[in-house]
């Protein structure tokens, strides 16, 4: 038996448990063998003083780390992934194999490699033993084999040191991904060429979004406290559905959009709008109704304040029938319901609008909990689903749970093919259906260099990942051209739609930054 020292080629050390028990053999065995077990989310001066201590007492030392699936401590964990976690340990020279425990705890590797010693911290016995360590105790008893603990008189932790602050490892984090699952930067772009084309249809509520920029004279006079602004200039930009048809049709998509307009002037921007874009336009209009604008008054930076112009009756059913009829007409390869709650989804016209969706085509749904409450779980068995985290707890009524497990809840609960759970500034987490080849779920940390405005960018994620989707059924591909859409959009201001162009300049600096990594 050998240690697997063989220079920078550390990826060798990574082994499974059927690997393991054929290398190193049964006991009694000419050289002793030691393991440790633990998550390793970042290697810190604690591990390292552990495995040294480890290393110390054995000819061998197998470093056993949990799988992403079983860790559920503390929020938004793991936050390397396994694959990551696994090479850090392996670069380690005191190391000589390194496993990914794809169970809950380490007892299934303790009765199949029967290891000579086991270490643990000496933080597990503080209190006494911890019911766990009992039960391994327990079974290396059961063979003859023998518990250490590592000294020491600091305890390091993985948790404080990630929620102090997020080491800066998004590139190594995504280049582990994609090697993992075979997708390269050409297969990206290759991608990126074939969303020409393609025909979707978009259902959804348009929102008029004003940026009106004033300047503070100052803010509250001698008797009343009254804010007092100068008028500077102002924007208009089709928003919400509006812009997901915009993004659609900018990616080269040929885009049709269904919505439904009040009788006023803005309904004549908007169709200029959509028009202009390159989409096909359904628009019903509904004189009894304005069309939904939220006008929010800036200065020097800061959001002073947003006036809503909006009416959330449900539509009437002449202008559901229309939509339907809208629907029904149209032959695209994905439908795309963009819900912000504001007339054209409740819960009667829900399950109208989806049993008028051709079987066998791409359905994708993204419902807003901002100032209405909107619910994903209404769109059940979609192929696509992209909530945030706060309409992920919305919709399943969980304040408490940590983001994975609560992923996951909602990944079954939804019945969808695939979840993207937005998590702002730090990415998103994709669920998709289990195989035996690929991994049930996967992170993606934001692209964003500098945030200017992040409204918005998950309208560009839901566009981007639905013609990804659309174009290679590629969960892994459809997160990660998500997500840089979704960076380009945060810094910039306003709804502007997303153009190829800017996607794959965005992927030539990630390309650049995974080769110098």
């Amino acid at each position: 038996m050998k240690s697997a020292r063989t220079g920078n080629d550390y990826r060798r050390k990574i082994k499974s448990r059927e690997e393991l028990a054929a290398i190193i053999g049964p006991r009694p065995r000419a050289q002793t063998v030691i393991m440790c077990h633990g998550t390793f989310d970042l290697v810190h001066p604690g591990h390292i003083r552990h495995l040294m201590y480890a290393k110390a007492k054995a000819d061998v030392l197998i470093a056993s780390l949990t799988g992403d699936d079983y860790i559920t401590k503390a929020n938004f964990r793991p936050f390397v992934p396994q694959e990551l976690r696994a090479m850090n340990l392996a670069a380690l020279e005191i190391v000589d194999y390194v496993l990914i425990d794809h169970s809950a705890t380490p007892i299934d590797s303790l009765q199949t490699l029967q290891p000579d010693f086991f270490a643990k911290g000496y933080e597990y016995t503080e209190r006494g033993l911890h019911p766990q360590t009992r039960v391994e105790v327990e079974t290396l008893n059961s063979y003859g084999g023998e518990i250490l603990f590592t000294p020491g008189d600091i305890v390091f932790s993985s948790s404080a040191f990630i929620e102090s602050g997020l080491p800066g490892l998004a590139i190594e984090k995504l280049g582990t991904l994609m090697e993992s699952e075979g997708v390269t930067c050409p297969a990206l772009r290759e991608a990126v060429q074939k969303f020409r084309g393609v025909r979707v249809h978009v259902v959804g509520d348009t929102i008029v979004d004003t940026h009106t920029h004033c300047t503070t004279i100052n803010t509250g006079s001698v008797k009343t406290p009254t804010l007092s602004v100068k008028y500077e200039r102002h924007a208009d930009f089709a928003g919400a559905a509006a812009v997901v048809a915009g993004h659609l049709a900018a990616a080269g998509a040929r885009v049709r959009f269904s919505t439904v307009l009040g009788g006023d002037a803005l309904k004549d921007f908007v169709i200029r709008e959509v028009t202009k874009a390159g989409v096909e336009g359904d628009f019903v209009i509904d004189v009894t109704r304005p069309t939904t604008q939220k006008n929010v008054f800036v200065s020097d930076g800061y959001r002073l304040l947003k006036f809503d112009k909006v009416d959330n009756r449900p539509i009437s059913d002449r202008v559901l029938d229309k939509l339907i009829a809208s629907i029904s007409a149209d032959g695209a390869a994905a439908y795309v319901f963009s819900d912000f709650r504001h007339g054209i989804f409740n819960h009667e016209s829900i399950p109208r609008l989806i049993a008028a969706l051709p079987p066998g085509k791409l359905r994708v749904a993204d419902s807003q909990v901002a100032s209405r409450w909107g619910n994903i779980l209404d769109f059940q068995a979609f192929d696509l689903i992209t909530p945030n985290e706060r309409e992920a707890r919305f919709a399943l009524g969980d304040q408490d749970s940590v983001v994975r497990p609560l992923a996951l809840e909602l990944y079954k609960r939804a019945q969808c093919r695939t979840l993207i759970l937005k998590l702002g500034s730090r990415g998103i987490l994709t669920y998709r259906r289990p195989s035996i080849e690929a991994r049930s779920f996967f992170t993606v940390d934001s692209f964003a260099s500098h945030v200017v405005d992040a409204v918005g960018s998950g309208d560009a994620m839901l566009a981007y990942a639905t013609l990804a989707l659309c174009a290679t059924e590629s969960p892994v591909v459809a997160s990660i051209l998500g997500s840089m859409a979704a960076g380009v959009a945060c810094e910039r201001e306003g709804n502007i739609p997303v153009s190829p162009e800017d996607i794959l300049k965005k992927l030539d600096t990630v390309e650049s930054k995974l080769k110098f990594s």
